[in-house]
């Protein structure tokens, strides 16, 4: 069976820095990679946190600390206008927009914008309300699960299916919100336990340095991958560091297509590109030394030796003991 291409999301977040023209940029290195889709994200400051909430650990160290974390991210805000601009520069250049609502009035701009497909980032995989309107949308939904249980992901999962979206049009995320994230809390096969546990269609948001493990994931079984990606990972602000930059999220796509490729449909058969290899890599039994017609084949005169035109050694067992009707000269075929 041929294994489903892989939908590639390219995450341009927040690494846009609240200027349209860097959104638009990044909009044409995701279509230059080959890229399925190109995300945002979709949020009101007012509307998403407190004016005292604390920044995460990765936030501090990346950005101005005089700066709340509301002052961050109020920046940060793309207006229903941005949006409208950058979903008709996508269409203009041949690749799908998504963006992740953060709040209800996010999600229901979206919907007025007919967004394709709803991403449940990992923040909100404990809001009901939120999982309950996103359920209710009648789109395919992406849920990211980083910081959850396999019980609070089931939970999400029913709530989401409850509010009217089939399970059918549901892939769950692996994810680990650490940016960037420690290899060793990867945790890959986590996301064999959502798909088996659950029932569901598996995918991997990374935040992983470089691009080995979303690669890994698509091995594995991934339907999906999302990784964010940024113009320079120099830049400011909080998810620059933990981006891949152009060259790197061109290779990522590019490895992904060829693990696509490499998978292949698990019938074990020669290749079309090896069976010319065969009669060379393989072998035939000939004559070890003059042989008489009439004289027995023993293993004294016979040998095993390249190329794989004559009788197999397979047949070694059976030839032994059989008479010859003919005479060979060192290293003929047996016929």
């Amino acid at each position: 069976m041929k294994k489903p291409i892989t939908l590639i999301i390219a995450e341009a977040g927040i690494n846009h820095n609240g200027n349209i023209n860097t959104a638009k940029k990044l909009i044409n290195v995701a279509v230059d990679a080959g890229a399925d889709f190109v995300k945002f994200q979709s949020f009101s400051a007012e509307t998403l946190m407190t004016a005292n909430a604390e920044k995460a650990e990765y936030q501090r160290n990346l950005t101005n600390n005089s700066e709340s974390q509301f002052e961050m991210i109020e920046k940060l805000e793309l207006k229903r206008e941005a949006h409208e601009e950058l979903i008709q520069y996508c269409n203009k250049k041949d690749i799908k927009f998504l963006s992740t609502a953060f709040d209800h009035v996010s999600i229901d701009m979206l919907s007025e914008l007919d967004i394709l497909i709803y991403k449940v980032p990992s923040g909100e995989i404990t809001n009901l309300p939120y999982l309950r309107h996103i359920g209710g949308m009648g789109k395919p939904v992406i849920i990211s699960t980083g910081m959850a249980t396999l019980k609070e992901v089931e939970d999400a999962l029913n709530i989401i299916v409850k509010s009217g979206t089939p399970k059918g049009e549901i892939t769950v995320l692996h994810c680990n919100t650490e940016y960037p994230t420690p290899m060793q809390d990867v945790n890959l096969k986590a996301m064999l336990t959502i798909r088996d546990e659950l029932g569901v269609k598996v995918g991997y948001s990374d935040h992983t340095l470089g691009i080995e493990i979303p690669i890994a994931a698509v091995a594995l079984g991934a339907t999906i991958i999302e990784k964010h990606f940024t113009l320079d990972r120099n830049l400011p602000g909080p998810d620059h560091r933990a981006s891949l930059d152009p060259d790197e999220l061109k290779a990522m796509v590019k490895a992904i297509r060829n693990i696509e490729k490499a998978m292949g449909d698990g019938i074990k058969q020669p290749s079309l590109s090896e069976i010319k290899n065969m009669p060379i890599a393989r072998k035939s039994i000939v004559a070890k030394k003059f042989i008489k017609k009439g004289e027995l084949f023993t293993e004294e005169n016979l040998a095993v030796k390249r190329p794989g035109i004559g009788i197999s050694p397979m047949e070694w067992d059976s030839l032994l003991g059989r008479v010859s009707d003919s005479d060979y000269d060192i290293d003929d075929f047996i016929v």
